[in-house]
């Protein structure tokens, strides 16, 4: 079934199946349809989010594997709850001694069954690596770690098998091609067990079955006999030398220089990797989800879960990493209908560019909402302050760059450092092409290299999607040729035919005739891999590098949003309603997620500052000049550059928890937030790669910027500090509080499914991951909600006017959810495929109403919120300002009052709340 609401749990090894079915009562009672699930298939030991999937097809066992979720499903079932969900097929967790496909290929390289399984280069153009897997887990050079003794030689007695160990942590299979080297010839049963192992090539094709048939024997020789086993270990000791004596050590990588795997520092990546990864993770691998072998098996247990409705639907992680996601779409629907023969709730993690829509050709039901969170956040921003806050911004921080250079520089941040193994290896495939055409045959590497690195740089959206078909769709041209002219234009030295020559290649056009003289599969898997590259480039490059330099209001810097758009039209935001509603009505709606840079109570309080220019100008300065240190000890390294203090100064803003907003604050209340602050800026230095970065951690200024955090939060500075800043900071908070009610008013109520991120139902002033993935104290929000459900049960209105006076024990945000997701159930049809009307406001602050009406069947609602509420905090809203409320009796669903169509003055309608959710009674 299409979900009514849903509700995403993180799931951890502190928090599994049986935590999750203890929350079913509550989540049913709350109003949800639906439990969205983390990944929960198993993954590496320790995961805290899922992600590094180890095998498809088996419930982590940290979570409390099968039975477990046998328990969680049942408990689901009794509350009347479905599932979904979040599935990972582009990517496995790989390192560590946890993944037996991977370590499969480790030990028999080409020969692995699963080989083919992930994205690996075998045909190397570095020759160390001909034939091999890079494998870069390694802190220090390998020549360094080997002699150390950070890499050593093991048995394991229970698998009859050789591993070379990195760290006691990483496992490094020995192919048994090797296992007679090991064994030696001192005793007669190891010696005629290592002669079978070195006879294997002539058991060809039966090789693999053979080695495990000798690895049973061995296992049995132990088993049998004790003084196998000390024999063995005494060969083993052999390999291992003495750490520091390099010669006692040189058995050990003559060994490994034999094996189907390189071991490398984790710095080699950059240049050498020579595997597809998630985005620069080296431990997470890609897969060839395109061949049917590796779908079937990935997919076995979900379809099964599918067709048994066991779970309604998919949340697909990461799309734009498949090589062809609109073929993986079609694939999954045609192998996954449930029992009564409907296709499952699906909908894709994508991130849609500035002005880009979803494929309409993809058969989803939508995307996962990050194109909804900055829409809604646009209805809260100002924007007739942008002008001012590039003012204030540029006179506290400094020259203001220009932000598409800086996202252009980012980008080749990264293709410079942590992806260029991956455009040298694109660039190598492309120069094969271009060689097989006398026209193009003068195209060397370096120059196809440089010219797709322009390229890539200026792509306007994460990627395109022509597939094996070569027909590019015209969105695809458009963003084609926007990235080509742009790299001519920002690339003169380059002859403009190579990018004729890339445009003709990347658009299938070079081999849309019958006689190109070229293989026509050759140049449409470049152009593939092209796609799959621009993704991750983009997402590291804006997401995770200029989001985190360009620092002018950090509200807009969210996944899926554009720090340029300060605020967009009231219509924008009815034209994306209106366009959700008539092509993707099942879409889902969300504010937070385990990604987003900030919580959703984060952001709705920052837009309230978009109102406050002056006053903003003011006390950042204020500020500032308190935090900075005497003139004598005006010393750079200990002080924050003043565009990361700014960004700082807003987080402080955003994020002040409300327990801390007045005096006395409590002292162990303060010391978290504070230590929460520092990690979220530790992350923001790293990923702007500007003072310092995860590979090199620049200890000194780092220190610098979480000594400032102290000493204004807790330590010298800190008094003077809270006494200027908590006015203004309170201030903000209470404005954001309406907004937090406007942001959650809307998206309980416009086109789409609204999911809710666990524990948001309450405040959530959340920075980027892991604060966003913090333990919930659920206990507290089935208490509270409760009381809630209690009181609204009495004096609606009175309850509500309570609620939202003592706005910051976050009950009014509670019950405004409860009171949403019940008239959602109430009235499924109409917001399951309702249309959408905007309906405009009248009078001298119509631009501070937004409101549109929905129907199907008769079934019919209003809904108004109040923007900008700082422009209203005193006087409230003029007389004059109203809405045109259509023919009939309407009645509040919030607060209960009655109203009758016509001119509805704005102050009545927003007497308590600052948002009306109206449904006709008659």
């Amino acid at each position: 079934m299409t979900p009514r609401a849903t509700y995403r749990l993180q799931f951890t090894p502190d928090f599994g199946f049986d935590a999750a079915a203890g929350l079913a009562p509550y989540l049913a009672k709350l109003g949800v349809s639906h439990l969205y699930a983390s990944p929960y298939l198993k993954a590496r030991p320790g995961s805290t989010h899922g992600y590094d999937i180890t095998d498809h097809n088996v419930f982590n066992p940290e979570l409390g594997g099968p039975t477990g979720f046998a328990r969680m499903s049942a408990a689901l079932k009794a509350a009347d709850l479905k599932q979904i969900l979040d599935f990972v097929p582009n990517h496995m967790g790989v390192g560590g001694a946890d993944n037996p496909f991977w370590l499969d290929v480790l030990e028999w390289g080409q020969d692995s069954a699963y080989a083919g399984w992930f994205d690996i280069d075998w045909d190397s153009d570095q020759l160390y690596l001909h034939d091999k897997l890079l494998v870069p887990i390694l802190g220090g050079q390998y020549g360094v770690e080997i002699v150390e003794g950070k890499l050593a030689l093991k048995f394991d007695a229970a698998t009859g098998s050789f591993a070379v160990w990195a760290y006691d942590t990483h496992t490094l299979p020995i192919c048994p091609l090797h296992y007679g080297q090991i064994l030696g010839d001192d005793d007669e049963t190891l010696d005629h067990i290592g002669d079978g192992f070195s006879g294997l090539p002539a058991w060809r094709p039966q090789v693999l079955r053979r080695a495990e048939s000798l690895k049973a024997d061995l296992v049995n020789a132990v088993r049998e006999r004790p003084a196998i086993g000390d024999a063995i270990a005494a060969a083993v000791a052999r390999f291992n030398g003495t750490p520091g004596d390099a010669k006692s050590w040189s058995r050990l990588d003559a060994l490994i220089a034999k094996q189907s795997w390189r071991a490398a520092q984790f710095r080699t990546a950059a240049d050498d990797i020579n595997y597809r990864r998630f985005f620069n993770i080296n431990d997470l691998a890609g897969l060839r989800m395109e061949l049917p072998a590796v779908f079937d098996h990935a997919h076995r247990l979900v379809a099964t879960m599918l067709r048994d409705g066991t779970i309604d639907g998919l949340r697909i992680d990461h799309i734009d990493g498949l090589l062809d996601p609109k073929g993986y779409l079609e694939r999954l629907r045609a192998r996954a209908p449930n029992r009564e023969g409907r296709s499952p709730y699906l909908v894709v993690e994508k991130i849609l560019g500035p002005h880009e829509p979803l494929r309409a050709d993809w058969p989803v039901d939508g995307t996962t909402g990050y194109e909804v969170t900055n829409q809604l956040l646009a209805v809260m921003v100002d924007p007739s302050a942008e002008a001012s806050f590039s003012r204030i911004y540029g006179d506290f921080a400094g020259d203001l760059e220009i932000f598409s250079k800086i996202l252009r520089a980012s980008k080749k941040r990264i293709m410079d450092n942590e992806m260029s193994s991956e455009l040298n290896s694109l660039a190598r495939e492309i120069t094969r092409i271009a060689r097989r055409n006398p026209r193009t045959s003068d195209f060397t590497r370096n120059l196809l290299r440089r010219a797709l690195r322009e390229v890539v740089a200026n792509f306007p959206i994460y990627r395109t999607y022509i597939d094996f078909d070569g027909v590019p769709t015209e969105e695809d041209r458009r963003s084609l040729e926007t990235a080509i002219a742009a790299a001519r234009r920002t690339e003169t030295a380059i002859d403009g035919s190579v990018f004729t020559f890339l445009y003709d290649l990347l658009s299938g056009d070079l081999v849309a005739g019958p006689k190109s003289g070229l293989s026509r599969n050759a140049v449409l898997h470049a152009a593939m891999r092209f796609q799959q590259y621009t993704g991750p480039v983009t997402a590291k490059g804006l997401e995770d590098t200029a989001f985190y330099r360009f620092n002018r209001f950090i509200a807009l810097n969210e996944v899926g949003g554009h720090p340029t758009a300060f605020g967009r039209p009231l219509q924008a935001f009815h034209d994306a309603n209106v366009e959700r509603a008539r092509h993707w009505p099942h879409s889902m709606l969300t504010t937070s997620t385990h990604d987003t840079k900030r919580g959703e109570d984060t952001r709705a309080r920052l837009a309230a500052l978009s109102e406050f220019p002056d006053a903003w100008a003011e006390a950042v300065n204020r500020w500032g000049h308190i935090l900075s240190p005497a003139p004598a000890e005006a010393d750079p390294d200990r002080q924050p550059d003043r565009n990361d203090e700014y960004a700082l100064l807003q987080l402080v803003v955003g994020t002040c928890p409300v327990e801390l907003l007045s005096e006395p604050r409590d002292p162990e209340a303060l010391a978290t937030y504070a230590e929460r602050l520092k990690g979220a800026m530790t992350k923001a230095m790293r990923e702007a790669k500007v003072h310092s970065t995860w590979a090199d951690p620049n200890t000194t200024y780092e220190g610098a910027t979480l000594a400032f955090v102290d000493r204004m939060l807790t330590g010298e500075k800190a008094d003077a500090f809270w006494a200027a800043a908590l006015p203004f900071i309170g201030r903000m908070a209470r404005l954001g509080a309406q907004n937090s009610i406007v942001q959650t008013v809307l998206k309980l109520t416009i086109p789409g499914v609204p999911d809710i991120y666990q524990g948001c139902e309450l405040w959530d002033f959340s920075m980027v991951d892991p604060d966003n993935r913090r333990p919930v104290d659920f206990e507290a929000r089935a208490a509270a909600l409760d009381t809630v459900l209690a009181d609204l049960e009495g004096d609606r209105a009175g309850t509500l006017a309570t609620y939202a006076a003592s706005w910051q024990d976050g009950r009014v945000k509670l019950a405004t959810t409860a009171v949403l997701l019940d008239l959602r159930r109430d009235h499924a049809a109409l917001f399951a495929d309702g249309d959408y009307e905007p309906l405009p406001g009248s009078g001298p602050e119509a631009d501070s109403l937004c409101a549109f009406r929905r129907r199907v069947d008769g079934d019919d609602i209003v809904v108004a919120v109040a923007r900008f509420p700082g422009r209203r905090e005193e006087a409230g809203f003029a007389a004059d300002t109203a809405l045109m409320l259509p023919e009939g009796r309407w009645r509040e669903a919030l607060t209960g009052a009655r109203f009758d169509g016509g001119v509805v003055a704005a102050r009545s309608l927003f007497a308590v709340l600052p948002a009306a959710v109206l449904v006709r009674e008659g």
